[in-house]
This record gives C-alpha cells, structure tokens and sequence, in this order.
C-alpha cells in the first residue's frame, strides 16, 4: 500500500466534530425505513491524540460518504465518561455503536450495556469475544511493539544496550503496544525505565527528563505514539542526549519527515484512516447482513527513512 493510499486523499472532506451532536447526513434518494433506509450510527471515541482526531475524522467523512447519520461523543481516556457515553448512545436509539474503548474494564462493562439494549457494538484497534460483538478492526499491538523491537535488535547487532519505555496511558491500547515490545525484546537489549506519558506530549516530555536523568546512557526509547516522541526527542536532545534513538508509532507525515531528518528511528504504520474506513463500511456491511470480514485487520508497516515515502496515508486530510 503506497501511491493508491495517498492517492484517497481527493476522496475525504472534513468533518471535524467535538463533544456529543448528530449530523444529519445525505440519504440515498428513495430511502425508507423498510431496512435500506440510513442507519444511525454511534461512534464513541477514546480520546484526543493525533490517532484519535484522525480516527473520527475518517468516520466521520466515511458514514457521510455512505449515507449514515452520525452520533459522536469522546471519553476522553475516563472509563466512567465511557460507560456514560455508551448509555446516551442506548438512549439515543443507535442502530450500532463503533467503539474505540480507553480500557478493557471499560470495554466489558459498555459491551454488556449495550448487549442489555439490542444495540451492536464495532470495535476499534482491539477485539472481544466474537459472540458478544457485531465485529472489530484490529490493529495487531502486540505486532506493532515487536516490529519496533525487532528494529532495535538488528541495529544492537548484539550489543548490550539500555532500553527506555514510554508508554501511553495504563489500558488496552498501551498495554498490548508495551507487551508485545517487551516480549520480542533480545536478551542483549534491557530495560532500565518504563512510566505512562498519558499520550500526552507534556507529559512525556517530563517522564523522559527523569529518564535520561536517571539513565544517561540510554541507548533507545520505545514510545507509544509520535506525539509524545517528539516531546520525548526535545527532552532528549536538551540534556545533550541526542544518541537516544527512538522507536514509535503511527506513521504521520510529521513522523514521516522526522525519520528522514534523523530525529526519529524508526515508526510502525497503522494508518487511523485506514481503521475508520474500515471500521464504519463494516459495521453498516454487517448490519444489512452483506459479505464482509467480521473481525478485519488494519495493515501494519515498519517504517524506517530508507521506504518513508512509500508509507500509507495516515489521516484524511480537508480538502
């Protein structure tokens, strides 16, 4: 996927939305309520990171484009503001509910909710019992963290090297991005630190000031999205550690340019265009009962500068 997925970006309009509303969308001419009429979507979104804003954007213009109503609303990294935000969807009289949950506490409980209404529930970046869910577009975590870690190890070529982890907030996202990292980890490489930057780019540039602080000779530093990397790589560079080398993901055009100028190592592509596509077209897919996958991935990329201009596009951009 290269040249075709920047060529989609004639395609988006933006949307752009915040808080809790109902666009009112185009319906196909001749519509009704006889089951090919629009369907009404919810979509509760997790947060606001730059993954988060493009992931709405890209539902946001895919339901227009396939003529859904809309409702949104953000949980804003609360599990409670979850569970809440999934009742006003029930509330609302949602034909389905995208989901893209801040925790897998958070998901159980707004899964069983919704099973208690009628109301289907799509989910984004991870999955669930397939029984309990109407489907999921999965992005491989765990596969992302090792694809990172995996770079590491080839660039170590075996030596004894101090590894850095800067995760995103405690939950379902973060938790199976570290894990699959540790994991894959070589026994050559260890790891000295780990604390949550909250995929907050503030927050991450403290945590890593106490981390090379505390390890000034940091080798590597694994962070869970490109936001807080940059806040990372500023911490870095102005404690005269600019030899960190930095591992991430995401794959952004800030990124993209950021691995070529040297600042960042290396980023694994999960395209939150591509998620949000997929996560909408499915959902009303499954619900008119027509082919499609029920728990479908969003493909993941290692990107490095030697093949950053062939990476995916990863957020819809305004015309």
């Amino acid at each position: 996927m290269s040249l075709p997925v920047r060529a989609r970006r004639s395609l988006f309009a933006s949307l752009a939305g915040s808080g809790l509303l109902l666009n009112a969308c185009m319906f196909q001419p001749g519509a009704d309520d006889s089951g090919d009429g629009p369907l009404r979507l919810g979509f509760v979104n997790g947060g606001s990171s730059q993954f988060h804003t493009c992931l709405q954007r890209s539902v946001e213009i895919t339901a227009k484009n396939n003529f859904a109503r809309l409702v949104t609303a953000n949980s804003a990294q609360d599990p409670d503001k979850e569970l809440a935000n999934v009742e006003e969807m029930i509330a609302r009289e949602v034909d389905a509910i995208i989901l893209q949950t801040v925790s897998t506490d958070a998901l159980k409980s707004a899964v069983e909710k919704a099973q208690g209404a009628d109301i289907p529930v799509f989910l984004t970046s991870v999955s669930a019992d397939p029984d309990d869910i109407l489907g999921a577009v999965v992005v491989d975590l765990e596969a992302v963290g090792k694809l990172d870690a995996d770079w590491i190890t080839g660039d170590a070529a075996g030596r004894e090297v101090a590894v850095g982890i800067i995760a995103g907030a405690p939950g379902a996202a973060s938790d199976l991005l570290v894990s699959g990292f540790e994991k894959a980890l070589a026994d050559n490489a260890r790891v000295v630190a780990k604390q949550p930057g909250m995929f907050d780019p503030d927050k991450a540039r403290v945590v890593a000031e106490d981390m090379i602080r505390a390890h000034p000779g940091l080798d590597y530093a694994f962070v869970a999205n490109e936001q807080m990397a940059f806040a990372a790589r500023e911490a870095f560079d102005d404690a005269g550690a600019t030899e960190v080398r930095i591992v991430t993901v995401n794959g952004t055009d800030e990124a993209l340019a950021a691995l070529k100028e040297g600042r960042l190592s290396a980023t694994v592509s999960n395209s939150a265009g591509d998620t949000g596509e997929l996560a909408v077209t499915n959902t009303i897919a499954l619900l008119r009962d027509w082919r499609a996958e029920k728990i479908a991935k969003t493909p993941i990329r290692l990107i490095t500068k030697d093949n950053a201009d062939t990476a995916p596009l990863y957020c819809p951009e305004e015309i």
